[in-house]
């Protein structure tokens, strides 16, 4: 090893430009680190609680189809259409209607708004229980919709009745997905949390007691019952802690008082955040239509009914980073902050990104046995090791798209949202998943290489134009929007 170079007088030699420069590097990783740390340990606390709350929802819905099952293969292929029928023209527009709130809130909260997060509070539950009216319109002409698509007149009545006994469902979630997304917004992801384990604690045997007494009828009561205890709760929570509010000082103006700027600003965010959740809805709803398209149609649908119900399950984490990732951003830009809520959207990605690798290697390894738990039929069960992988993937995209969405929702922006939904999944996706799939004969590997290119063509999109965006600028906008109410309640709004 060669002795260090030193001067004539026995001093060390001057440091290079790049030894010079090392200080003001390592002081920039030192921050860097920091920065990174501080947002992980406040979406830490979000996503993980919420993944557990998304959890119970989903072991819910296991439970529901448990209980289906048990009445026979007819009330489970009945329920199973019904509740497919019921999330396509009803909870995704539900749920796509109150993604407003994660940015009206976010931001409200971060500037300390209470008042607008009230507000927006009231108008998004008033303004789920009108679309419910006219999805109830759709509900009760179920049987005649499903016969025009090719059911059958015996499974489509059975689905009817079971759609008419979920219709109370319509208003539990019109309370009950603003009640959460009010909630989420401020951090507070615990009560959502011990509400749902409550609910799911008593779903079984609340669906054992009324499936044994009313069949089919009785499981769909069970859902709607256990989403209306959860809402009760969390609604009993909100009025505990405003009257907490108020008995601290704060200033009370009428939540009744809303202006037409106000009601103009949530629709206008509620209708591209409505038509981005339905677009990817829908788009895997076709994707299980045109499996039945397939040779072998029976056995393919069965495949990839399992496989996605993997996904769904992946899914529980990855609309908690996305959520995480939306309240971060808000919260930041309300506050003003634009280069927080940059540093916030970057390590969102990055989570994303990670979350995607893993997903795809818990996709991987559990195709030997995931299949097993569905069918003994081998050849189903050899299908599906094959289709997961696959599968695996996709969620390599999956997980950073849905938390993109999520950055996107943040700042107030869901129409990129959709020109990327719509872009991705309806001028990519789909095309390309009926060419590998029945043109090239690929099948239905061939299809989920069609949504693989679609994903990805979604998330390049997003990534670009997230990468446009000025933050200080969405910092400014986002303080005139929260403080936007404070102006109403002065009188100042339209």
């Amino acid at each position: 090893m060669p002795a260090p170079i030193s001067s004539p007088d026995g001093e060390p030699p001057p440091l290079s430009p790049v030894t010079q420069a090392s200080p003001d590097f390592l002081a920039w990783i030192s921050a860097l680190s920091h920065t990174v740390l501080f947002e992980l340990r406040r979406q830490r606390g979000i996503i993980a609680t919420l993944t557990i709350m998304n959890l119970t929802w989903f072991a819910k819905s296991t439970i529901t189809t448990i209980f289906l099952g048990r009445l026979g293969d007819l009330q489970l292929a009945a329920g199973a259409l019904a509740f497919s029928f019921a999330n396509v023209t009803g909870f995704s527009v539900l749920a796509g209607l109150c993604g407003a709130m994660e940015a009206i809130c976010g931001q409200a909260h971060g500037a300390g708004n209470r008042e607008l997060l009230r507000k927006t509070l009231l108008m998004s539950i008033l303004l789920l229980l009108v679309s419910s009216v006219f999805i109830s319109f759709i509900w009760l002409n179920v049987e005649t919709i499903l016969i025009h698509f090719g059911q059958q007149k015996e499974i489509a009545s059975l689905a009817k009745k079971y759609v008419l006994w979920l219709l109370p469902d319509l208003l539990a979630i019109s309370l009950l997905s603003p009640l959460k997304a009010y909630l989420n917004c401020q951090g507070f992801t615990l009560p959502s949390l011990i509400s749902s384990a409550i609910a799911l604690a008593v779903h079984f045997p609340l669906n054992l007691l009324l499936s044994n007494a009313k069949g089919l009828e009785g499981v769909a009561m069970a859902v709607w019952l256990t989403d209306l205890a959860v809402a009760v709760m969390l609604g009993l929570y909100v009025c505990v802690t405003e009257r907490n509010y108020k008995n601290g000082g704060e200033s009370e103006a009428s939540w009744w008082k809303q202006s037409r700027a106000e009601w103009a600003r949530l629709l206008r965010l509620a209708a591209p955040c409505c038509l981005n959740m339905c677009l990817e809805w829908w788009c895997y709803e076709i994707l299980v239509l045109l499996t039945g398209r397939l040779p072998d149609s029976n056995r393919m649908v069965a495949v990839i009914t399992i496989v996605l119900n993997f996904d769904y399950l992946l899914f529980s984490a990855m609309l908690s980073f996305a959520t995480a990732a939306s309240v971060r951003v808000s919260n930041e830009l309300g506050a003003g902050h634009g280069v927080a809520a940059q540093s916030a959207a970057f390590v969102s990605l990055g989570m994303g990104a990670l979350g995607g690798l893993l997903s795809a290697g818990a996709t991987a390894g559990a195709r030997a046995w995931w299949g097993k738990g569905f069918s003994k039929d081998r050849s189903i069960g050899r299908d599906v090791r094959k289709t997961m992988l696959v599968m695996a993937v996709v969620e390599v995209v999956n997980f950073p798209l849905a938390v993109s969405g999520g950055i996107v929702r943040g700042t107030a922006r869901p129409l990129l949202g959709t020109y990327a939904s719509a872009g991705g999944f309806y001028l990519v996706a789909l095309p390309l998943a009926v060419v590998f799939g029945f043109r090239l004969k690929l099948g239905l590997a061939g299809m989920l290489l069609g949504f693989l290119f679609g994903g990805a063509t979604s998330l390049v999109l997003l990534l670009v134009l997230l990468a446009c965006v000025d933050w200080d600028m969405e910092a400014e906008k986002a303080q005139k929007l929260a403080a936007g109410g404070l102006e109403s309640v002065n009188g100042d709004g339209a």
